[in-house]
């Protein structure tokens, strides 16, 4: 049991190192940042979506948004998409689970927000779907996938794709990157620094 524990950790810490040793991922969360920023900056908001455990990872990283990170500030305008249920099921029954997600993004998005889509294949057809609606009312895709990106890499303005095919240490690396980007918006915007 010990040796599996610390194999585990072990795999974790590679793909994150993985990560730090990758400049195109790093050149493309210093973008992400710029335009989350931007988009706060200009009154535009920030939608996320995603399924089982990237739903929560989803509405773990709106909350940093809206509510907090490091310091009391003003919020921010950043939504999980599918914390509403009653419209979930009724959408997934009427219409398919497919739409659950496009369906708010054309009713709520508007040109210059944004859309994080979770999906550690980057095959998930609601967030393909969600993806192709927003760029179809120009609302930014960021796509956070694991390795190769799957579908959402043809429909992401930027992609995070982790360097894995293993999904818990795809979602674990999903939050680490989600937390650079909320711990750096946050500074950009509100110019204070806890570190």
């Amino acid at each position: 049991m010990e040796k599996d524990i610390k194999r585990i950790i072990s795999e974790s810490i590679s793909v994150k190192e993985e990560i730090l040793g990758n400049e195109n991922i790093i050149d493309k969360i210093n973008k992400i940042v710029t335009v989350v920023t931007n988009v706060f900056q200009n009154g535009g908001r920030v939608f996320f979506c995603g399924n089982g455990g990237s739903a929560a990872d989803a509405q773990h990283l709106a909350a940093e948004f809206s509510g907090r990170f490091y310091f009391d500030r003003e919020p921010l305008f950043a939504e999980a998409l599918h914390v509403n249920t009653s419209y979930l099921t009724a959408v997934a029954n009427d219409y398919g689970y497919e739409y659950v997600y496009s369906r708010l993004i054309r009713a709520k998005g508007s040109r210059g927000d944004i859309l994080f889509g979770l999906s550690t294949s980057g095959n998930s057809a609601n967030i393909v779907k969600a993806f192709e609606q927003a760029k179809s009312q120009s609302v930014i895709t960021i796509g956070m996938t694991g390795k190769g990106g799957g579908k959402m890499k043809n429909y992401s303005d930027y992609l995070l794709a982790v360097p894995s095919k293993d999904t818990p240490r795809i979602q674990e690396s999903h939050i680490l990157l989600g937390h650079i980007i909320c711990e750096l918006v946050e500074k950009k915007l509100f110019g204070l620094n806890v570190k």
